[in-house]
């Protein structure tokens, strides 16, 4: 027997929402879902006329959807925005190659302008070279380090003013499980924040926070919006996937924990004897950092150095190392400059 679409419009229900449990046809859902998303942009201020807003596009569900509904919302509620399309090339032979022809068609199918930047061409080396130098155990830490200050720079190239991503409530939910399994209290109330960064440098965005994967699955489907969906072949070695498998347990017992974790995050209060990063400039390539010189250019200075394991050591160990190396080269610089002088004075 066909059941009634709760919104009372008089059609059939062909899904069950698994974020509300309510049966809806297909155009009341097309419907509550850009609702909320639209109500996640207008509530959390999102964006304001004028402003240029880069899709962080990768191809997959989640930057496909967030596209497609940033483009229809913005024609439906003229927010004046301009979208751009930012994808980042990491060298993954077999995966990010075959991602980036979805990205070319949704560039093509939505109207929208796209800039390709790649790991190789912004700090000389492909994750396949990396993963070949380190082995698979850390290599997901080096590609989302690099991954994010590649996207600030691909941004700055824009001139954009906002960076919007596409993580939804499930990834945030499982980076809350994944900063207290860690003891990273610090971080637990900023990984839930909708807005990050901003002031000196550009402001990213999460407009499908609130949104579950499920829903932006069944969305894609009933849109026959066209993404790439296999996974990384690194991504079984991350630590990611232990947090989503534990989370995933929970949804079946309680759908809504997804909403639940994120809200804990949302409502921590940090001790004031917890010191939260402070955000600067990196003293080396000048982008943001928690530190004076920032995650990438350790991890860079250790794979150019033949120390692949130098960003991911200890603390202590890393600032000693890195305070060597630029002892030595402030050394270097100075028998340049005195081998100048001496040959100037000669002649």
């Amino acid at each position: 027997m066909p059941i009634p679409c709760s919104r009372k419009c008089g059609k059939n229900a062909i899904l069950k929402r698994p974020k509300t449990g309510h049966a809806l046809c297909k155009e009341c859902f097309f419907f509550a879902f850009e609702s909320e998303i639209h109500n996640t942009i207008v509530q959390g201020k999102l964006f304001k006329p004028g402003d240029k807003v880069a899709i962080g596009a990768s191809g997959g569900k989640d930057s496909t959807v967030l596209a497609y509904v940033l483009k229809t919302l913005n024609e439906k509620y003229k927010y004046g925005i301009d979208l751009f399309l930012l994808s980042i090339d990491e060298g993954i032979t077999g995966y990010r190659d075959d991602s980036l022809k979805t990205v070319q068609q949704n560039k093509d199918d939505y109207g929208l302008p796209l800039k390709i930047l790649s790991y190789k061409e912004l700090y000389g080396w492909t994750m396949d070279e990396i993963v070949a130098e380190i082995g698979k155990k850390n290599n997901c830490t080096f590609c989302g380090v690099f991954r994010r200050q590649a996207l600030d720079r691909g941004a700055a190239l824009l001139g954009v003013d906002c960076i919007a991503t596409g993580h939804n409530a499930d990834d945030i939910a499982e980076t809350v499980l994944m900063n207290i399994l860690r003891g990273d209290i610090a971080r637990l109330q900023r990984c839930t924040s909708i807005i990050t960064a901003g002031a000196d440098c550009i402001k990213r965005c999460k407009p499908l926070k609130y949104a579950y994967e499920k829903e932006i699955v069944m969305y894609a489907y009933f849109k026959q919006l066209v993404y790439f969906s296999t996974e990384c072949v690194f991504a079984p070695n991350a630590y990611r996937g232990h947090a989503r498998t534990f989370l995933k347990d929970l949804e079946k017992i309680r759908p809504s924990s997804i909403l639940d974790i994120i809200h804990s995050g949302e409502t921590l209060q940090i001790k004031a004897n917890i010191k939260l990063p402070e955000r600067r400039n990196c003293s080396r390539c000048g982008f943001v950092s928690s530190q004076e010189i920032c995650k990438a250019c350790i991890m860079l200075e250790g794979l150019n150095r033949g120390l692949p394991k130098l960003g991911i050591g200890k603390s202590t160990k890393v600032k000693r190392v890195m305070n060597s190396i630029t002892n030595d080269d402030h050394k270097n610089d100075k028998n340049k400059d005195d081998e100048k002088t001496k040959t100037n004075i000669e002649f």
